[in-house]
């Protein structure tokens, strides 16, 4: 940390059309939290600047389907975000919005700037445009049939049921979703960012610069740089956002992925005279938290917008997480199968901790994760209440029965190997958590905090401090003694449960406030300098009564919730497909099959084959090697789709080569009815090169 003098933290801006889920919340929220407030305990000097996106074509849309304003929509939505937010403890110094007017000043005066140093291509192109609505269609606001399996409701940038990446001129029959209408081209003019001009910049500064980035953050970005850049525009047609500060731009508003990381810049106006501290001086560290799906925008684009308007620091970090699913399906808002977040507090009040833990617990920072409504209530039942709170919980009502409720004294004289032995572990689990944490390793170090509780449990049993007032009581003389080592031992375990206050704060907030509540100490203790001492709380001082921090949740309560879940489910309307089931071929004898060595992959990095349009050249760790792999998936999957995915490898395949590219072995994959390849994953993942039987 000493390299750097302040830090940056950023939180991807959530669309202001809809409330948060729980995926919003393990994808980047809890994490950059984690991470804040873990600043905030070492004393850094730290920003965390969030808010809502508040422009963009779903905004008009919605305003449009509900007969209100666009305003009217991100005044409603911003409100539920930022309280949902409050109530999950997510602890932003600024929560703006990008409708603000210091915003508006801040993009346009950005984009200008850009725009005097001759950064932006003028183009005039065809674009559709619904004639009855009257305004200018994105992708994803025209249907059709889709062309490769027959969906009638595919989307104008994909189809939801056979998952093919498609355009607008390829679908059948598209009609606008608006009115029905058959949507026309019609010419308009905008300005193109002619990114291909930043790929020496990004290569070097990222590419070569960077490699300590996650796998699924570094590989996507490679796959990008690699394919090769082209011009994006980064204006559009709409009334909605904010205006092109230009003379001949009328109807014309910045993209919104132009406009909304400069959200980040604008919310540091907003907060501190002194932002340009934050944004324009060398020792500051700039990280972005965000989901895979905005990887391409806060590592690529964005970074090339601060690089061509020039003055600003560059991200040190952008540890993107994958998807959450629920309860084994991808999230999806439109058919409701999600668990939003206002809903859960309203559920579940003063249990946000249990949420944070168990989001924390199964973060998917590394391939996509599931949370499911049985493991939620598994591991607060058997991790927070038997382990985490049952050790604080025992601890202070042995204090109150076996101490008389103060703080009792450490006898130097009868310490001995199980109290260094419960330091030296406290000390490793310390080193071990700030390690992780430093990495964005944030399921690592939060089960190192629940490790500490198992040690403290172990200790106060072996201990046994229950026992040895019986033993006071069959032969006074010794008493002494004993209630020497009984207050040894509660003295180490009050210790312990403060120290447990301090590493446990980053991930549950609350429950470190309730541990220095009941151990009468102001917050301040909770800095992370405090944390390894055993002189957190004062000899003699009186405690205040014990309280559960985590109580067992009820299968009658999971029930609900999933039973909830389900009935909010809106079943999409599809046309049946045909399923055709190839035939088996020959039989063959067990010995052929063992021939075959099956392994476990992880795809690194994929890249499209030059002048072949069905390869990839994928980078596939297989444990103890990494090979190259050409594989026919190239029409099933874009490069970044595939970077950080396990698959099953043929490992003993004789290489070939193709397209002079020798390939080490074959992946495999199914093919569903629509004849899309999908990928055959395991359940969790496992090691790179687990053989497959």
């Amino acid at each position: 940390m000493a390299k750097f003098n302040r830090y940056l933290i950023t939180a991807a801006l959530p669309y202001a059309n809809g409330p948060v889920h729980i995926g919003h919340l393990a994808g980047c929220y809890i994490p950059a939290d984690i991470y804040v407030r873990y600043l905030r305990a070492k004393k850094a000097d730290v920003k965390f600047i969030g808010g809502t996106d508040e422009h963009g074509v779903p905004i008009t849309i919605k305003a449009m389907k509900e007969n209100v304003t666009p305003q009217d929509i991100v005044d409603k939505y911003h409100k539920i975000i930022y309280d949902s937010f409050t109530d999950m403890g997510i602890s932003f110094d600024i929560f703006s919005r990008t409708t603000k007017q210091v915003h508006h000043e801040t993009a346009a005066d950005f984009f200008k700037t850009m725009y005097d140093k001759g950064l932006f291509e003028e183009r005039e192109s065809e674009q559709f445009f619904d004639e009855t609505a009257n305004v200018f269609l994105a992708d994803r606001y025209i249907v059709g049939t889709c062309p490769k399996c027959g969906n009638p409701n595919a989307y104008g940038d994909q189809c939801e049921r056979c998952g093919s990446s498609l355009s607008p001129d390829e679908l059948i029959e598209p009609r606008s979703t608006l009115s029905n209408a058959v949507p026309v081209k019609k010419k308009t003019k905008h300005w193109y960012m002619p990114l291909q001009n930043y790929e020496p910049f990004l290569k070097e500064w990222l590419l070569e610069g960077h490699k300590e980035w996650k796998n699924n953050v570094y590989g996507q970005c490679k796959s990008w740089i690699d394919g090769g850049l082209q011009s994006r525009a980064m204006t559009r047609d709409s009334s909605w956002g904010i205006q092109v500060p230009l003379p001949d731009a009328e109807g014309k508003v910045l993209y919104v992925w132009f406009d909304a990381p400069i959200g980040y810049i604008s919310a540091t106006k907003e907060l501190t005279a002194n932002w340009a501290d934050y944004w324009c001086k060398d020792d500051t560290k700039l990280v972005h938290f965000i989901g895979k799906d905005n990887i391409v925008f806060h590592c690529v684009i964005f970074p090339a917008m601060l690089k061509g308007h020039g003055g600003y620091v560059l991200p040190e970090n952008v540890p993107a997480n994958e998807f959450l699913n629920i309860e084994g399906e991808k999230v999806s808002t439109s058919r409701n199968w999600a668990v939003w977040v206002h809903d859960y507090v309203k559920d579940f009040p003063d249990q946000q901790d249990t949420l944070r833990y168990v989001l924390t617990s199964i973060a998917p920072e590394t391939k996509d994760s599931d949370f499911t409504w049985k493991d939620f209530q598994q591991r607060n039942n058997s991790e927070l209440a038997d382990i985490f709170s049952n050790f604080v919980n025992r601890t202070m009502v042995l204090m109150h029965k076996l101490c008389g409720g103060k703080v009792p004294p450490f006898h130097a004289d009868l310490k001995d190997e199980k109290d260094d032995a419960l330091f030296a572990d406290l000390k490793a689990s310390i080193q071990k958590i700030e390690d992780s944490l430093e990495n964005f390793r944030f399921r690592e170090a939060l089960a190192e905090v629940i490790n500490i509780s198992r040690s403290g449990n172990k200790y106060l049993q072996d201990r046994e401090p229950w026992n040895l007032v019986k033993e006071m009581a069959k032969d006074p003389s010794l008493a002494a003694g004993y209630q020497k080592r009984i207050d040894n031992c509660l003295h180490m375990c009050l210790q312990l449960t403060a120290n447990l206050a301090i590493l446990a704060n980053p991930f549950l907030p609350f429950t470190a406030k309730k541990i220095c509540h009941m151990l009468k100490v102001v917050d301040r203790m909770l800095e992370w300098e405090n944390a390894g001492s055993l002189k957190l709380v004062n000899v003699g001082y009186p405690l205040r009564e014990p309280e559960y921090l985590f109580g067992k949740i009820e299968d009658a309560k999971i029930e609900e919730q999933i039973e909830k879940l389900k009935a909010g489910l809106v079943k999409p309307v599809v046309a049946p497909v045909e399923t055709k089931v190839k035939e088996m071929k020959p039989e063959i004898q067990f010995d052929d099959f063992a021939k075959i060595d099956l392994r476990v992959g992880t795809i690194l990095e994929a890249e499209k084959v030059p002048k072949a349009d069905k390869l990839l050249k994928l980078l596939v760790d297989i444990g103890t090697e990494k090979r190259t792999v050409v594989s026919g998936i190239a029409e099933h999957f874009a490069p970044e789709e595939v970077v950080g995915k396990q698959v099953t490898l043929v490992a003993n395949l004789a290489p070939r080569k193709m397209r002079g590219i020798e390939s080490q072995g074959m992946i495999l994959m199914a093919e569903n009815a629509a004849g899309k390849l999908v990928f055959v994953n395991p359940d969790a993942a496992v090691d790179a090169g687990s053989e497959v039987k």
